[in-house]
């Protein structure tokens, strides 16, 4: 907030008393103008959330003589002008260096690549680079906001692929939630990258677009919001039950959430060997005897439930050893907890409220989780997807396949070795170093050290 207070030291410290009163930090106060009559003072502080940030201006202007001349979100300001830029890693210094980063060199090294195609990656960008394509209709927790207002996410995942695993990800977002169009811009695109990363579009439409654009394309095609977060949920649920001393093999999941991450997350968790998931969505328990069910439902209603439980998440919750949520805040209810089986898990990953406090939950459960990065074990794309795309980009591989998610999500467990393990660390740091290399290597292939 810029200030204008009377040439009064008193007033500022006024103003810093009153914000810490009303719950904010004050993180630092700069005098940028002083007359005999006035100063002109910048305090920057730190609020709970957005409404409580609007709430500290009033607060400054409870000061006799105060005057809020301008506020400014320091988030907004990190996004003026793009949080992103293109820049040359070659020279471009005077007419011999221009002469061959383009006209005339450049265009041996075209004719070159016209004969012998397979030298693309090498010699082009396209070896390191990934589109990371929206239609904007299903972003974050905001839903169907269009492509121009997603575009800060795509900038900021982009800038996660620079920063995890020096990727160069372009944000593609796309003016149109035609499936047919979808598939046909990225088909169009596709020759400038080494990968697609899909990102934020609604189900059951992203099903569709991933899995024609597998059969059209011969780079790896990923939708990050399933696959990335399946990844994510199995290595941190291999080591929440490695707490627990239950195996994989033997317990029984409540999962709720029959969309895109629901449906990637329990086809996961099946190749890796669960015997029991209850789907739960919003028409209740999927299972095979409900002739009600249709489309995607009826699908993993065949492939889930062996004991054909019927009713609510309630009932899918008794006797479960662990919940799933990629769905909905505040739908897990404090006494249902208990219910479950003993030693549960509870993994609550709706975002940006999850199903339950975590606090709450672990009132009654032996491990919890979040989406959260204001509680233990957070449940973060970002530990898979930058690891995936540089072990694809490495391998040249064409494909994504299920073994390859499988040794992602243990490459990422084992990263948490044995004296690190608790309750409250099932899963590293995003700021880990060491993950993204071991995800690209069981990716890849490539033999660790």
């Amino acid at each position: 907030m810029r200030l204008h207070t009377p040439a009064n030291p008193g007033v500022i410290g006024a103003v810093a008393t009153a914000i810490g009163q009303a719950g904010g930090i004050v993180t630092a106060i700069d005098v940028t103008e002083s007359t005999h009559e006035k100063l002109t003072v910048d305090v920057t502080c730190s609020a709970g959330d957005a409404e409580h940030a609007a709430s500290l201006p009033g607060v400054a202007e409870t000061v006799e003589g105060v005057e809020v001349y301008r506020v400014s979100d320091r988030t907004f300001l990190l996004h003026i002008g793009g949080k992103i830029e293109v820049s040359s890693k070659v020279p471009l210094r005077n007419r011999d260096d221009l002469s061959m980063a383009y006209t005339p060199g450049v265009g041996r090294v075209s004719r070159a690549l016209a004969e012998k195609p397979e030298d693309i990656p090498r010699l082009t960008i396209k070896g390191n680079s990934v589109a990371v394509v929206t239609d904007g209709s299903a972003v974050l927790g905001l839903g169907n906001i269009g492509p121009g207002a997603a575009l800060p996410v795509m900038e900021g995942k982009a800038a996660l692929f620079k920063r995890f695993a020096n990727i160069d990800a372009w944000p593609i977002c796309l003016d149109t939630q035609d499936t047919d169009e979808i598939v046909r811009a990225v088909e169009m695109i596709a020759p400038g990258f080494g990968g697609i990363n899909l990102e934020d579009i609604a189900a059951p439409r992203c099903f569709e677009i991933e899995a024609r654009l597998r059969e059209s394309l011969d780079i790896p095609v990923f939708h990050d919001d399933q696959h990335g977060t399946a990844i994510v949920v199995l290595a941190a649920l291999t080591n929440a039950l490695r707490v627990v001393g239950k195996e994989i093999g033997e317990v029984r999941i409540a999962l709720n959430g029959a969309g895109a991450a629901g449906t990637a997350i329990c086809n996961l968790l099946l190749a890796a060997g669960v015997p029991d998931i209850v789907m739960v969505d919003k028409v209740g328990c999927l299972s095979s005897d409900d002739d009600t069910l249709t489309g995607s439902h009826a699908e993993l209603a065949i492939r889930t439930n062996p004991r054909k439980v019927r009713g609510t998440l309630e009932d899918a919750l008794k006797g479960a050893d662990v919940f799933i949520g990629v769905s909905a805040p505040n739908i897990l209810k404090e006494e249902w907890i208990p219910t479950m089986a003993d030693d549960a898990v509870v993994f609550a990953l709706a975002n940006p409220d999850p199903e339950i406090d975590p606090a709450v939950a672990g009132r009654h459960a032996a491990v919890v989780a979040s989406g959260r990065s204001d509680y233990p074990n957070q449940i973060n794309n970002v530990l898979a997807f930058p690891g995936v795309f540089r072990g694809l980009l490495d391998a040249r591989a064409s494909d994504v396949t299920t073994e390859m998610l499988l040794k992602a999500a243990e490459a990422i467990a084992l990263t948490v070795g044995d004296h690190e393990l608790n309750a409250s660390f099932i899963i590293p740091s995003v700021f880990n170093t060491e993950v993204t290399e071991a995800v690209a290597d069981a990716i890849s292939g490539r033999e660790r050290d």
